[in-house]
């Protein structure tokens, strides 16, 4: 496989682990939670999230990214008799139309032309803008899990104040030149 497809899978199962692990730390309440009436809850974000995948990402190489079968404004309307499971499925499934087609492509797929609606895009450009589209939606889901959770919060990366010891561990773990 062409390493900008196995780095570009890279980059997306890295951001779906920031947003699996935002999830985890959330209950159902809090899932469907809307900061103001102008924002998203992380449901909707996920309902989002699902629509476009599926669509963009369904028959990738041969039918428009935009299916006739999405309804992107029922993305957007509140479900708030979605379960926790159930949005987790709806993540998982995005997820895997995403990921399994990009590992069935090849690099003699990225020059191919494909469309959103109708524009027509270079595989390798519609892949790259779906991998800035999908962690702006992830650093949403977990800006607002951070909100919700305040203290209780987990951290994903490198917790405040504690660069420093993370830096001098990376240091004393990497091999030496």
């Amino acid at each position: 496989m062409d390493g900008f497809l196995k780095d570009c899978i890279k980059r997306f199962h890295y951001y779906k682990e920031l947003g699996d692990k935002t999830l985890e730390q959330l209950s159902e309440a809090e899932l469907h939670w809307i900061p103001s009436t102008e924002s998203n809850s992380i449901a909707l974000t996920i309902q989002h999230l699902h629509g476009n995948m599926k669509s963009r990402w369904t028959n990738f190489l041969t039918e428009d990214g935009e299916k006739i079968w999405r309804n992107r404004d029922q993305e957007f309307e509140v479900q708030t008799t979605l379960t926790k499971q159930e949005l987790l499925d709806l993540w998982n499934q995005g997820w895997n139309c995403l990921l399994d087609t990009l590992a069935g492509l090849n690099t003699t797929d990225l020059q191919k032309t494909i469309y959103i609606r109708t524009e027509p895009l270079l595989v390798y450009d519609a892949i790259l803008r779906q991998l800035a589209h999908y962690p702006y939606h992830v650093g949403q889901i977990v800006y607002v899990g951070r909100i919700i959770r305040n203290e209780q919060w987990k951290s994903l990366s490198i917790p405040k104040g504690h660069s420093q010891a993370f830096n001098d561990q990376m240091k004393s773990s990497s091999p030496k030149h």
